[in-house]
């Protein structure tokens, strides 16, 4: 990776949206030759993906819940088996394996009560949790734009 392939991350990270022609122009590149950067940083594991931040007026998040799940494992569980038993509940967000009294942290969000209420019943069933504790996030400060 070079100067010029920082710049472009710097730029991408900034707006995942820049085109082409613009990142080109910004760092002095054609469109093809930018283009293909991009690609190669993608093909190497350095981009790994493009995502959006939504705001607290997102329709699915309206009316929501943003929750953090403390778990703790059943003694017969093992890591993997637990990261692959949540891996399809499309509600957790993050799950973050965590020292002291808890296994993982879990990161949700959620509809409503009744949801988070039959997410902990699916962890206890059928993901090898034996012990929940859950937070619940009342506010959150909008995200702030990075200056580079």
């Amino acid at each position: 990776m070079d100067r010029l392939d920082e710049q472009i991350l710097g730029i991408l990270q900034d707006n995942a949206r820049c085109s082409f022609s613009e990142i080109g122009r910004r760092v002095g590149l054609s469109t093809n030759a930018t283009a293909a950067r991009v690609r190669r940083l993608e093909d190497d594991g350095v981009i790994l993906g493009y995502t959006v931040v939504t705001g607290h007026d997102a329709p699915e998040l309206r009316g929501g819940l943003e929750v953090f799940i403390d778990v703790r494992l059943d003694a017969g569980t093992d890591y993997e088996t637990f990261v692959d038993a949540i891996a399809p509940i499309e509600q957790i967000v993050d799950a973050v394996h965590m020292t002291g009294p808890y296994d993982y942290l879990l990161r949700a969000r959620l509809r409503d009560t009744a949801a988070l209420d039959a997410l902990l019943r699916r962890l206890k069933k059928s993901c090898g949790v034996v012990q929940t504790q859950t937070r619940v996030a009342l506010r959150q400060p909008a995200p702030q734009p990075r200056n580079r």
